[in-house]
């Protein structure tokens, strides 16, 4: 492909997504970009503050269940009081209780405050993913919530290299700019982000459709509640990346720093094929995309039992990225098709909840089987979940719904446009 195919392609990637879309994206990258204090909270607690890693643990324990309890409550949020004021509230209460961190210093005031972290932080993540869905086409998503997750991960690349040389200066540093830049997102949705919750009709109203999509509607909606199910296992897979895999290069005799290197590999990919793939996948049959996104992640994972050098392992953790690539916005992507429009926040936020567990229970597992087995077991633990998501994936997703086509989209942009003129 030449350097001419690869710009049209990328102009093709962003092309024809409205203004409103745009500028939530610019909150998402702005976010990440200041995503210092989860990079250095383990070094902070342990180097600076002097705790043990046992109480590191737990500070993250508190963090990810504050992160599980908010992805529902959020969700609920998004639905009653709109997308915009949820995110308003989340972000602006992420930034005082960062900075609160800072401050700090008893370890119950600590552990207490990461909590509210964790709540904080995660409550957000409905009401984006449910505006993304509101205004952006149906046929455009896929690319879209690809392109948002392009950003995640270019943020979280600067934001982790920033984080070493912010902590040499000074730890407290960190938060406040973390802070200050969590605060810069919310006032950028205020000018710049207007409502997007679609609005009733009389007859919806007459016929108590809002009321009808509560958080029970979401638990008895079987397809949905097994796509969760088989996102939670997803998850525990990805999560390894982070968890088991550090500490079986560790056990090893790899270095800190070879890990570094080799999941360096994981950031570098996304950031150079993310918008390119997206371009391939976008268009292609959802089921078929997860099937292939789960094997790629299981096998992936369980391709390191064989490797014994940096390149080999480099080479693993490219072939789960792959499959990382397609799952993210493939998977956001069907959430919102198998979602009503009155109650997108409630079924996103379930869906973000099946990540935030995987979060609290990836390192229980990882740990266990690790230490009682060996961390083969957990690489082929991993293929065999892979594996045993693909056929749920396929099983599951037969005979999809049809994308909606009012209301939802076109009306949201429609709104949004006029609410911007």
């Amino acid at each position: 492909m030449s350097v001419a195919d690869l710009r049209r392609a990328a102009r093709e990637s962003v092309s024809g997504l409205p203004r409103e879309f745009w500028w939530l994206w610019t909150s998402t990258l702005v976010n990440r970009l200041g995503g210092f204090v989860a990079t250095f909270m383990a070094l902070y607690l342990t180097m600076e503050r002097g705790y043990s890693a046992s109480y590191a643990g737990l500070v993250a324990a508190l963090h990810g269940l504050g992160g599980v309890i908010s992805s529902v409550g959020g969700g609920v949020m998004t639905d009653r009081l709109g997308r915009r004021p949820t995110l308003l509230i989340s972000q602006s209460a992420t930034a005082a209780s960062v900075v609160g961190l800072g401050f700090v210093h008893h370890p119950v005031a600590i552990a207490a405050v990461a909590f509210l972290v964790g709540m904080a932080s995660n409550a957000s993540r409905p009401a984006v993913q449910a505006m993304m869905a509101d205004i952006v086409r149906p046929e455009d998503r896929v690319r879209a919530f690809s392109l948002n997750y392009w950003a995640i991960n270019l943020g979280f690349a600067v934001s982790s290299m920033a984080a070493g040389f912010i902590a040499e200066y000074s730890y407290l540093a960190g938060f406040l700019i973390e802070g200050a830049m969590t605060l810069a997102c919310a006032v950028v949705v205020f000018l710049k982000v207007p409502e997007s919750r679609p609005e009733r009709t009389a007859a919806a109203t007459a016929r108590g459709a809002e009321s009808a999509v509560g958080l029970g509607t979401v638990l008895r909606d079987r397809r949905f509640m097994g796509l969760v199910g088989l996102s939670f296992l997803v998850a525990l897979v990805f999560q390894q990346g982070y968890l088991g895999l550090p500490v079986a290069m560790g056990d090893a005799g790899f270095s800190a720093a070879d890990y570094g290197l080799v999941i360096a590999a994981n950031g570098f990919l996304i950031v150079a094929l993310q918008i390119p793939l997206t371009r391939f996948i976008e268009h292609r049959d959802t089921r078929r995309l997860l099937v292939i996104s789960s094997v790629l992640a299981g096998y992936g994972f369980g391709l390191t039992a064989f490797a014994g050098s940096v390149g080999v392992f480099a080479l693993t953790v490219c072939v789960w990225t792959l499959g990382e690539m397609i799952n993210a916005p493939t998977q956001s992507s069907l959430v919102v098709r198998l979602s009503p429009a009155h109650g997108r926040g409630r079924y996103q936020g379930m869906y973000t909840m099946s990540w935030a567990v995987a979060s609290l229970v990836a390192p229980l597992m990882s740990g266990y089987v690790i230490d009682q087995y060996g961390a083969e077991w957990l690489w082929g633990a991993c293929a065999v979940i892979g594996t045993v998501a693909g056929v749920g994936y396929g099983l599951l997703m037969r005979r999809l719904p049809e994308e909606e086509t009012a209301p939802g989209a076109g009306e949201a942009a429609a709104r949004a446009a006029k609410a911007s003129a």
